[in-house]
Order: structure tokens, then sequence, then C-alpha cells
């Protein structure tokens, strides 16, 4: 089973490269489920039904999100429609919408995906930690592939996370920074790890955004436009390669795909 999970989808830019890059990569590695994060799809911030019945279009076969899914007020009321939009698990009971799911790949083989939002330096919600292991307990009699989306700021909290559900997951993957960072591994339990698998959008700007806003918005620190970046337009992500049978990783690399190249 070879799964690809994409970092951070950024505004129409990174709409494009979806479009045009998931289907040359799933060809090329002859990938079984692909899995995106796409909480900023729209303008940068928040996703819509039509934006996600896009992006599962170009080939994605579940979009998950994080603190920005509640940003767009028609999302808000339609998450639960389509189970293949997550938001993160965690928020309080009654929250709309379905915090993970389990899903059957092209090989036939099921995938369970789990969405969590960090607590450290972000809003407080409920335990990431319990509820995840109460997830997963619930599902493993049923889904020897598990991947959790861990959407939060701390690294630690995310490295932590990796250890407390090694061996009892196939892989734990960092979002929301939109920076890739280079310390993938598979953990000794065979859970794969990486605390970012980066964004995908326009690079020639400050995670997504036009730089010359940002550079004025921490000289002054008043209130500035953000608007979409437009150059140097990428994919980041991860591929994981993990045994059909027990669950375990077998690999995970870094994946960075310029779009035009």
């Amino acid at each position: 089973m070879r799964i690809l999970f994409i970092g951070d989808i950024v505004g129409s830019p990174g709409r494009r490269a979806i479009e045009e890059l998931v289907p040359k990569i799933t060809k090329r590695e002859n990938l079984d489920f692909v899995i995106a994060n796409g909480e900023n799809t729209a303008a940068g911030s928040g996703l819509t039904s039509a934006l996600a019945d896009q992006l599962l279009s170009y080939g994605i076969d579940v979009i998950t999100s994080g603190d920005h899914i509640w940003k767009r007020k028609e999302m808000v009321e339609s998450l639960g429609s389509d189970r293949r939009v997550l938001r993160p698990a965690n928020y309080p009971p009654g929250a709309p919408g379905f915090g993970y799911g389990i899903f059957e790949s092209k090989s036939g083989v099921n995938v369970g995906v789990i969405n969590l939002v960090g607590r450290v330096f972000m809003q407080a919600v409920e335990c990431p930690f319990r509820t995840v292991k109460e997830i997963v307990d619930k599902i493993k009699d049923k889904v020897r592939i598990i991947i959790v989306d861990m959407h939060a700021e701390a690294t630690s909290e995310k490295i932590a996370l990796g250890y407390f559900l090694d061996g009892q997951v196939s892989a734990v993957l960092g979002t929301h920074t939109h920076i890739q960072t280079a310390d993938e591994k598979i953990l000794s339990g065979g859970t794969a790890f990486i605390s970012d698998v980066g964004m995908t959008g326009p690079f020639d700007g400050v995670i997504g955004r036009k730089k010359e806003q940002i550079i004025r918005r921490f000289l002054s620190q008043l209130p500035t436009k953000f608007e979409m970046a437009e150059g140097d337009i990428q994919l980041h992500g991860a591929i994981i390669d993990i045994d059909d049978k027990t669950g375990r990783a077998n690999s995970i690399k870094r994946v960075q795909e310029k779009l035009g190249e």
C-alpha cells in the first residue's frame, strides 16, 4: 500500500498544483490512496463544498483539515454531507461533521484516516491524545492501516503524539506550519512520522501570502490585508509505503514537486 499525504493546500495556486501534479505523481509512484489537508483551499483560509468537490475530482480520496475549517459558514453547514471531508476529531461533542473514517483504496484495502488538532499555542479543545486513543481502539479491529493528521503548531506536541501512537497506527503526519521538516522516520513500533509535511501552493511568499504584506505587518504591527502569493508553485507532502497485512510502515519519503517541471 502506497499512500501520498499532501500538505496544506493554499488558495488557487495550491488547487492548480493538485489538479496538474496529483495525477502525475499517482501514476509515477503507483499510489493506492491520496490524502490532502484542505483547510486553506479557499483564498488561503477555509474550505467550501464546491472546492472540496473540486479537490476530490482531481484524485484526492480524503480531505483533512484543521482550525480553519470553521472559517466558511457554508462549509460548517455542509460538514457531514460527505464523509470524505474531515474536521478535527477532538472538537467538543456536537461539532458538525466527522473526525475520522474508514475508506476503500484503489487496491481494495481499507484505510482509516483520523484528523486531530493540537492545543499548544492553539484553541483549548479536547485532548488529542485521549481522543485519538479512543478512536484507534474503536476501529483497530476493522482496519489495519490507520493514518493520523496531527494539525498542530508545536513540534513537541506532534512528536509526543507520534511516540504515543507508535505501533498502533501506520503514520502520524504533521500539518499546519506550512514548512516541511526533515525529520521523517519510522519509529521503533513501525509507525511513520514527520513533524510537518509542508504546504502546497506559492512559495514565493511567506507561507503562501505576499511577502511584502507580511513584512509590512511585522514592521508596523498594524492590521494588514494578506493576499495570496503567486510564484514558485509547489506540492509538498510525503509518500508512505505500508505493509497491507500488518499496517506497519516500510518507508516514508518527502515529496517536493514544482509546477511546470
